[in-house]
């Protein structure tokens, strides 16, 4: 395995590990779901409130003592989630049922726990993950959608989603992805390993799916931001990974807004035995 070819959980480790669990001291994981749009982003701000925070007090209420959560992708402002993953470590006992009960009765609605799992002590839900996968969802209609208008992107013109499908597709394996690197990325490597791409429409719906070991900030909002090119026939399917092999953000399309895109599933190994649901959001499921 080359260097560039090691995942986020090892190129990416500017902390030291983790001190081992104490005894009596149990590891929780839990599957989250969250619209994003009221939020600064997953990570804890002085300024706005997060996602890390709301789920923190909630837990904190259950466990009757301060928790700390860890997640398995920090998402940002806007950007929404249907297959978030995070842990914490607590001396409290309680059922899985009555953290997700307690929890979801003592949070805003905006975001739920959709399952919960005591873990083995290894498990980690940034380091143990292989694989994280999103989906950036357009609805490709001639009028501005009045539902749901924060939680999917509007394009009018005609998007063409096979054209699309193609052009995504040259873009898979480990490259450098400088080109679609947000501006701020703390990351101190612009290779990642893009495992799969998808393009399909549902309905007026199109749905842009990207999987990949990790991702650079900003990376499939920019990538979408040139792939949109492709779709309304102003690029050729040979635009993205031209834009990839220049190495350079400039060249790339604009960054496209938070809205549309979720994270929808987080790969971990088989044997730490974590719940395996379908890949949302719930309003796309066939």
């Amino acid at each position: 395995m080359t260097k560039n070819s090691i995942p986020e959980n090892k190129q990416d480790r500017n902390i030291a590990p983790e001190p081992p669990v104490k005894p009596g001291v149990r590891r929780i994981a839990l599957g989250v779901e969250y619209d994003g749009s009221r939020y600064c982003g997953w990570q804890r701000q002085r300024h706005s409130p997060s996602v890390q925070e709301c789920l923190e007090k909630a837990l904190s209420q259950v466990a009757h003592e301060p928790v700390s959560l860890v997640c398995a992708g920090r998402t940002d402002t806007g950007v929404h989630a249907s297959g978030q993953v995070a842990h914490f470590e607590t001396g409290a006992v309680r059922s899985e049922h009555s953290w997700q009960m307690g929890v979801n009765s003592n949070i805003d609605r905006s975001i739920a726990l959709v399952w919960v799992r005591e873990v083995d002590t290894l498990f980690h839900a940034r380091f143990s993950a292989t694989s994280r996968t999103y989906r950036y969802v357009i609805a490709n209609t001639a009028y501005r959608p009045a539902i749901m208008n924060q939680g999917i992107t509007w394009i009018r013109d005609p998007l063409d989603e096979q054209a699309m499908n193609r052009a995504l597709g040259k873009i898979q394996g480990e490259r450098d992805f400088s080109s679609y690197r947000g501006a701020g990325c703390q990351s101190n490597s612009p290779f990642r390993c893009v495992l799969h791409t998808a393009v399909f429409r549902r309905g007026s719906m199109v749905i842009v799916e990207v999987q990949a070991n990790a991702f650079l900030l900003h990376m499939v909002r920019n990538l979408v931001g040139t792939l949109l090119k492709v779709g309304r026939g102003n690029a050729d399917e040979n635009e993205m990974i031209r834009v990839l092999e220049l190495k350079d953000r400039t060249q790339a399309g604009v960054t496209a807004p938070p809205y549309g895109l979720y994270l929808v599933k987080v790969g971990y190994p088989a044997h730490f035995l974590l719940p395996d649901r379908p890949v949302g959001p719930a309003f796309l499921a066939e």
